[in-house]
């Protein structure tokens, strides 16, 4: 396997670490991304997000010289797309990011290359893909199609990721995978890939049930999240602290209700469950009203801070958490980021402390406000007159309660009740 050669597309949150395990694995690796700059820094050993582990998995990767970064497409015998995947406005997947990337790979096929699709994508988006490459290479075929002219023949696959950030490097490795190709010979071909790193169970399926099966995976999340954010809204109006009646709750034998918070963030939760809404609206009822229970929690931590301004006369207010879960600088649908931009808006001329431990610069959605300052925690603290807690960093988890005792809070994590 090692003699085979692979080339991720994509060089983000989970290109780079998938790709850097593969060529620790024994596998020869090119990272291939269209960010000039990040390729600049992962080829100088620069990692280029925070992730635990990853720096040492990058430098590992690089003195082995089976891994490189580059921005031109290569020849590889095997292509794993690992692009963003954002909806539209009616929540049906942008393709673009896919469509780029076959665009870019279709010339450089020759025949018996293997396509892997990690994206998380809506049902039929693998084959989508595959038709745009052969649009491009109309003297390919897809293994599968009739092929009466003998056309070199590609296999594609979809193989969906399913690690969690700040744990993704003992992830890759541990979790099982479900591989997912058009055939059972592209079935087979990916296989082999993935067992050069995963030690999970490598589960075979087809690829439209690998692209449900993440979305699967990713609603079934979401509602249960928004069951424990809708008990927050309930306990709220009953004056009912809901962390301890969650914790009653849970000590029933068959019950394991989760933590409620600010909404719920991240490219795959956020986003996959409105994949399923679009493919069949009339039949994922539940999954729509779970999305809108979850898209409507940041509007009230929003009148709950204007509440707790309004009652102190606040001048400044310190938004502790910007990503969209702690120990991580994904900011990717990040319900903290977006109530941090709409205290900006409405509570103008109220400064705003950002304090986001996990990057060094305000977030481009906030820079255009004169009113908004990323501050370190102890100085947001000290001189804020109400806390606004978005995410448990374990920054925030280290404060002692006295403090912000003395602040007006409004914590949305259960940290210092």
């Amino acid at each position: 396997m090692s003699s085979l050669n692979v080339a991720f597309v994509g060089l983000g949150y989970i290109g780079l670490p998938t790709a850097v395990v593969m060529a620790n694995s024994g596998v020869n690796v090119v990272g291939v991304d269209v960010n000039t700059v990040n390729v600049e820094k992962i080829n100088r050993g620069e990692v280029t997000i925070v992730e635990p582990g990853l720096q040492e998995e990058l430098t590992a990767a690089l003195e082995s010289g089976r891994f490189r970064a580059t921005t031109e497409q290569v020849h590889s015998d095997v292509y794993i797309i690992a692009v963003p995947t954002p909806f539209t406005d009616n929540y049906d997947v942008d393709m673009k990011y896919i469509y780029s990337a076959a665009e870019a790979i279709a010339p450089q096929l020759v025949g018996n290359e293997l396509i892997v699709l990690e994206s998380t994508s809506p049902p039929q988006t693998t084959a989508k893909m595959a038709q745009r490459i052969l649009e491009c290479r109309p003297d390919l075929v897809a293994d599968g199609a009739e092929n009466p002219d003998n056309k070199p023949v590609i296999y594609f696959a979809h193989c969906p990721e399913r690690i969690l950030p700040g744990y993704a490097m003992e992830e890759l490795r541990t979790n099982d995978r479900i591989i997912g190709g058009q055939t059972a010979e592209a079935t087979r071909r990916a296989t082999e890939i993935y067992a050069t790193f995963c030690k999970g169970e490598l589960l075979a399926t087809n690829d439209v049930t690998a692209e449900m099966a993440k979305l699967t995976e990713n609603s079934f999340r979401d509602v249960n999240i928004a069951f424990a954010n809708e008990l927050s809204l309930i306990c709220d109006k009953l004056g009912i602290d809901v962390w301890e009646l969650i914790n009653l709750a849970n000590h029933h034998p068959r019950v394991n209700i989760l933590q409620p918070g600010p909404g719920v963030g991240g490219h795959c939760i956020a986003v996959d469950p409105w994949f399923i809404v679009a493919a069949d609206p009339e039949n994922s009822k539940l999954i729509h009203t779970a999305r809108n229970v979850n898209d409507g929690k940041p509007g009230w931590v929003i009148n709950k801070v204007k509440d707790a301004v309004s009652k102190t006369d606040a001048k400044k207010v310190a938004v502790l958490g910007l990503a969209f879960k702690a120990d991580i600088d994904d900011l990717r649908e990040s319900p903290a980021l977006n109530i941090a931009v709409d205290l900006a808006e409405e509570l103008d001329p109220i400064e705003i402390l950002a304090v986001e431990p996990n990057i060094s610069e305000l977030p481009k959605r906030l820079k255009g406000f004169d009113n908004v300052t990323l501050a370190s925690v102890e100085d947001a603290i000290a001189t804020a007159d109400v806390v606004v807690l978005l995410v448990d960093h374990k920054e925030f988890k280290e404060l002692p309660i006295t403090e912000v005792s003395s602040k007006e809070l409004v914590d949305t994590k259960g940290l210092w009740r």
